[in-house]
């Protein structure tokens, strides 16, 4: 069986679509680290630009909508995320018409559970994230999302903030999304030293302060706290984390 494993981006998966397409049995994978069978044959995959465009082409021919979905579902950081995008894909172009709504396909179910994870995670963190203020003014917001969201996120706190200057720091991909005041971008951001305005720590102490004056200790809903605010996420909460 071949395996045909990515770089990761977006071009690479469609590059790999198109070779892999016509294989009976085969796996798309980006991880590296993916577990081989016995008779596994490695196909190492680049971006191919005519591969890539050809098969982006195929599929918004059946479904203008599709292109946008899959890479939307490549966000996701779900270590299978390229085979179920690979699946749907297949489907997608063998019934050559949209198949989103077609929920008694697995394929189909499989593919919008992946995308709605990654969406639920950027409505959440909409209201999750916390910015510290560092001594230039800066607000930044370390977080370390289960799916690769931060230019997603960036529009939403742009327009919130609108003139102040920001940073969103996604500290498992080292990856961070910069805004001026004027206009936004992302790019690597490696390990983040930032130094706070003395300000901060007052903030953090009325924050866990309102935070406590809310919670009734006598009834705790840890289970519903948990669903709205999943454990996962606390450490980068100042009302959760204790520092």
């Amino acid at each position: 069986m071949k395996i045909f494993v990515t770089d990761g981006t977006a071009a690479a998966f469609f590059s790999a679509v198109f070779d892999a397409y016509r294989e009976k049995e085969c796996i798309i994978t980006s991880d590296s680290r993916v577990q081989l069978a016995f008779d596994s044959e490695i196909v190492r995959i680049t971006s191919n630009r005519e591969k890539n465009e050809r098969v982006q082409n195929a599929a918004s021919k059946c479904d203008r909508h599709a292109v946008d979905d899959v890479i939307l579902t490549l966000r996701s950081g779900d270590p299978s995320k390229e085979q179920t995008a690979f699946e749907y894909l297949k489907k997608l172009l063998e019934i050559k018409s949209p198949i989103s709504k077609m929920l008694s396909l697995p394929q189909v179910i499989e593919f919008n559970e992946t995308a709605r994870k990654v969406t639920g995670e950027v409505h959440m963190l909409k209201g999750l994230l916390r910015f510290m203020e560092s001594r230039e003014g800066v607000l930044y917001a370390p977080y370390s999302p289960d799916n690769d969201i931060t230019d997603l996120l960036m529009p939403h706190f742009a327009e919130r903030f609108k003139s102040e200057r920001f940073v969103i720091h996604d500290v498992k991909r080292k990856l961070a999304g910069m805004y001026d005041g004027h206009e936004w971008l992302t790019g690597y951001a490696g390990e983040a030293e930032v130094y706070l305005s003395e300000y901060e720590q007052a903030f953090k102490n009325l924050w866990k302060k309102y935070y406590n004056s809310v919670n009734i200790k006598e009834r705790p809903h840890i289970k519903q706290m948990k669903g709205y605010m999943p454990v996962r996420y606390w450490k980068f909460l100042p009302e959760k984390n204790g520092n």
